[in-house]
Parts: C-alpha cells; sequence; structure tokens
C-alpha cells in the first residue's frame, strides 16, 4: 500500500516474525488452558469488543494508578511463560528489527501499551493485531509484572541495527534540545528528558530504541494509523516533522543510551 519501506515493515522479515509470533501466540493459549496460568473470565468479550474510548490524561492516571505493583523477578517469568521473550528478547532487546526493544522502558508507558493493546486503541498493523490476543490474555498483575520487569533493564546499548542517514530538516540535536518555534515543535526533551530516559505517564524512553521501529511509529503517527495518544500530542508532532527530521530523531534516540 505505501512504497516507504517502514511502512512495509520488511515484508520479507515480517513474514518470518510474524509466523513466529503466531506461533507462540497458540503456544500460550495452549500453556494457559493447561493451567499455566488463568485466562482471565472476561478476555473473550475483550477479543470481540470494539476499541475503547481514548484515554484522556485523567482516565489514563486513574487506570494506571489501579494496577497493582509490579514485581520484577515475576515479570521475568512472565516475560517467559508468555512468550514475550520470542520477540521482545530475554531482557527486553528485540532479536529482530520488527519490534521494539523494551529493556529500559517506563514501567508506565508499557502497561499503557498493553491496555491499549487488550481495548485495540492499538490496532495499526498486523504485530497490533498480534498483540492485542497475546493481550487479552494477562491479568492485571501479569500487566505490572512484566512492565516492573522491562523497567528494570539496562537501555540497549549497540544494539547492531542499521542506522537511517538524516535526510533535509533540522539536526535531531535541535529538535531534541530546542525544538521548532516557527512550527510550534515543542523539543523532544521536554516529555522524553534529556537523556531520552521518559517523563510522566506515556511519555516513553527513547533511549537505545531500535531505529526501524522508531521511524515507523512516527510514520504511523503521521498518517493516522496509530492514535492511542491521550492528548494527541505526538499525532501533532509527527504530522510536523519531514522524512529527513524523523531519520535524524531514530538515529539519534538508538545511539543514546540512558547514563548510568
Amino acid at each position: 500500500m505505501y512504497p516507504d519501506p517502514y511502512l512495509q515493515e520488511l515484508k520479507a522479515a515480517t513474514d518470518g516474525w510474524f509466523a513466529r509470533g503466531l506461533a507462540a501466540l497458540a503456544i500460550t493459549a495452549t500453556g494457559l488452558l493447561m493451567g499455566f496460568s488463568a485466562i482471565p473470565a472476561h478476555a473473550a468479550d475483550h477479543a470481540a469488543a470494539p476499541a475503547a474510548k481514548a484515554w484522556t490524561p485523567a482516565t489514563l492516571r486513574g487506570a494506571l494508578a489501579a494496577l497493582p505493583t509490579g514485581d520484577a523477578e515475576r515479570g521475568r517469568v512472565v516475560n517467559q511463560q508468555l512468550f514475550c521473550a520470542s520477540c521482545h528478547g530475554d531482557t527486553g532487546v528485540a532479536p529482530t528489527q520488527n519490534w521494539p526493544h523494551l529493556a529500559g522502558q517506563k514501567a508506565a508507558y508499557t502497561a499503557k501499551m498493553l491496555l491499549d493493546y487488550q481495548s485495540r486503541l492499538r490496532s495499526e498493523n498486523k504485530g497490533a493485531a498480534l498483540m492485542h490476543d497475546l493481550a487479552v490474555m494477562m491479568t492485571p498483575l501479569q500487566i505490572a509484572d512484566v512492565s516492573a520487569f522491562y523497567a528494570a533493564q539496562p537501555a540497549p546499548r549497540d544494539d547492531g541495527t542499521p542506522r537511517p542517514t538524516a535526510g533535509q530538516g533540522l539536526s535531531a540535536e535541535q529538535l531534541v534540545r530546542k525544538g521548532d518555534p516557527a512550527r510550534l515543535l515543542t523539543p523532544c526533551a521536554s516529555c522524553h528528558g534529556v537523556q531520552g530516559q521518559g517523563g510522566k505517564l506515556e511519555a516513553s524512553a527513547l533511549s537505545g530504541q531500535n531505529p526501524l521501529y522508531f521511524t515507523r511509529t512516527l510514520l504511523h503517527y503521521q498518517r493516522g494509523l496509530r492514535a492511542n495518544d491521550a492528548a494527541k500530542g505526538m499525532s501533532h508532532f509527527a504530522k510536523k516533522l519531514t522524512r529527513g527530521e524523523i531519520d535524524a530523531l531514530a538515529a539519534y534516540y538508538a545511539d543514546l543510551p540512558v547514563k548510568p
């Protein structure tokens, strides 16, 4: 549909990772039915339900506050037991370019994404559809635990993924630290932190992120394929960026691990 390879999601590779994901889903569902973990009684209802009403900052705060306290060690078990590791890695570093690294990601962000997948607020591609089918099998405690596990891991360093080449537009350094008043673009750091460590609520950690996934995410926001941001801040921001600026930011954050 789109000529851009970032939106085509590296089709040859996609066939492989999607097949692996479906296999993991089948194994997970079988394991749950055999008693590895209990499927929530409302899971089938989630699977048939339309997308939920969009978040407001207030409803998002309430939903996150309602989750139980997560435990990283229990989350390590969830990461293996529910086959999260098959796509996101044993320590949250994705083994392929198609999935995001979750190591070092804020617990609140990961939890929100899982809630969004459950309700289909995130439904931008095949990966989101697969995540929906997995997320509806998760209990609130499992969501909290796996989110805590990823948050406890160090951000990726030198993950080996190729870096895009910056094109026309402002430098990533300027966008991150100063923004662009002429386009009413606030600095990325105002929400995501100077070191890409993330901010409040859904302001994700960006440090060390897989650049292909980063680029594709901004293109999804830019083209209206993804719209699960509570205040539509990312949607408005992405629409004002050039493709060269998106690539520059992807490379910048990929090489910006959070300082110890």
